[in-house]
């Protein structure tokens, strides 16, 4: 099975965000900011889930959520007005992979990691991963000798699995990446 990583991990770090953003281009890209961190730990020779963070983040560009935004992720502005800063969460997050003394961290794109280094940047806080990135989106649909990758629902669906919660929504699509795993890097096969 051809790998981006050269080692296996005792643990993926499955991880997905949900951020600000808008249709009406109000939000430009380089200005969304996590408004959710979703986090799966699951156990590489299992593909156990062993652990969870899930947290909501207070925006600090766009405090106030647009339409579009909920609607999407089906966050409220009461739970981001609630929830801590980007730099409190981090930690919070730091501390709980402190857990875990080795792990990759996986993503479905790389979308996740991209903007994970933007928010750093932003609040000046460190780059919380010690590992390198792993696009699960790219590996499924390696591994599945699929012709181009899908959006996470779809590949759900193809693999005749059901959708754990509710799509975009950061702990939920991190579920499902968990349940995917068999796909990507287990013998498991997509019917065809």
């Amino acid at each position: 099975m051809r790998m981006d990583h050269p080692y296996t991990p005792t643990h993926y770090l499955l991880v997905d965000f949900e951020a600000t953003c808008c249709d009406q281009g109000s939000v430009p890209r380089q200005e969304m900011e996590i408004i959710e961190v979703g986090a799966v730990m699951v156990d590489s020779a299992s593909l156990g889930m062993v652990g969870e963070f899930q947290s909501f983040v207070r925006p600090q560009r766009h405090p106030r959520l647009t339409a579009f935004c909920s609607r999407l992720t089906h966050i409220t502005q009461a739970e981001v007005d609630a929830a801590p800063t980007f730099p409190e969460v981090c930690a919070r997050w730091k501390t709980w992979l402190g857990g875990f003394p080795d792990y990759l961290f996986c993503s479905w794109g790389d979308y996740d990691r991209t903007q994970l280094e933007q928010d750093c940047a932003l609040h000046r806080v460190p780059y919380p991963m010690r590992s390198g990135h792993l696009n699960v989106k790219r590996q499924f649909a390696r591994q599945q000798h699929l012709p181009r990758p899908l959006g996470l629902g779809q590949a759900v669906a193809l693999a005749g699995l059901t959708f754990i919660g509710t799509h975009h929504r950061g702990i939920d699509d991190a579920r499902n990446i968990a349940q995917l795993l068999p796909f990507i890097f287990g013998e498991a096969r997509v019917p065809r």
